[in-house]
């Protein structure tokens, strides 16, 4: 389970068809500066050996050894194959995405990886990033041709992918509500989302109108099951 910064403050100002052509030169040769065969050579080690074309979890967790962090649990992993555009399938990256995620975030060995990593803190993503990180994470996590994940899958990629992003208290209660909701068994990626949404829109619980609402009635439930526990 698994769970590029813009540089905008160092971008200047063009003037006329210097700075393009400048520019233009910039990008070519810091593509030619990255070694296609090391890139190659990377994706090989962690290919399926079924399937070339593509590597799996297996393969990801390959990688992760080789960066010395835990695919279980350290959400750097799924922040870097987002940054790589790992979303044509769930759970894999084919070796398109590979070699142009690679050339997006300008890395073509192990160590040029391990050096990106701690940009690679959800901390540095603003709130459009973000939730865009946050359905990502959904797709990436589904099985198969599943357009649903499994509750339990939900509330552990909940607590690593929220936590400190939202208020604690708001991310426990919720954890709680849905382990203690026998009517669901699977999320939708509009509940998944839109609890993020509400997290944002609905600070204080107690401005929620339900009525005019237009949340879906999983959120309605919640807000229901927290006003129960404030009357224990």
């Amino acid at each position: 389970m698994w769970g590029s910064g813009s540089g905008g403050s160092s971008r200047k100002k063009s003037r006329g068809k210097s700075s393009s052509t400048t520019s233009s030169s910039s990008s070519s040769s810091s593509s030619s500066s990255l070694n296609q065969a090391a890139m190659e050579k990377l994706f090989n080690e962690i290919c399926d050996p079924d399937d070339p074309s593509i590597a799996t979890m297996e393969g990801i967790s390959k990688l992760c050894e080789s960066l010395h962090i835990d695919p279980m649990e350290d959400l750097r992993i799924l922040v870097l194959l987002w940054k790589m555009d790992a979303t044509e399938k769930p759970a894999q990256i084919s070796r398109k995405e590979w070699m142009n995620g690679c050339q997006k975030l300008q890395v073509d060995s192990i160590a040029k990886f391990q050096s990106i990593l701690p940009s690679l803190d959800i901390g540095f993503m603003d709130q459009s990033d973000f939730k865009d990180f946050y359905k990502f994470c959904f797709q990436f996590n589904r099985q198969g041709t599943h357009r649903t994940l499994d509750k339990d899958l939900v509330t552990a990629l909940l607590h690593l992918v929220l936590n400190e992003r939202i208020a604690g208290d708001r991310l426990s209660t919720f954890i709680s509500f849905l382990e203690s909701a026998k009517g669901y068994t699977r999320i939708t990626l509009d509940q998944w989302v839109s609890f993020l949404d509400f997290c944002y829109e609905c600070e204080d619980l107690s401005t929620y109108d339900e009525a005019n609402s237009a949340w879906p009635v999983l959120i309605d439930e919640y807000v229901e099951y927290m006003e129960q526990q404030a009357r224990k």
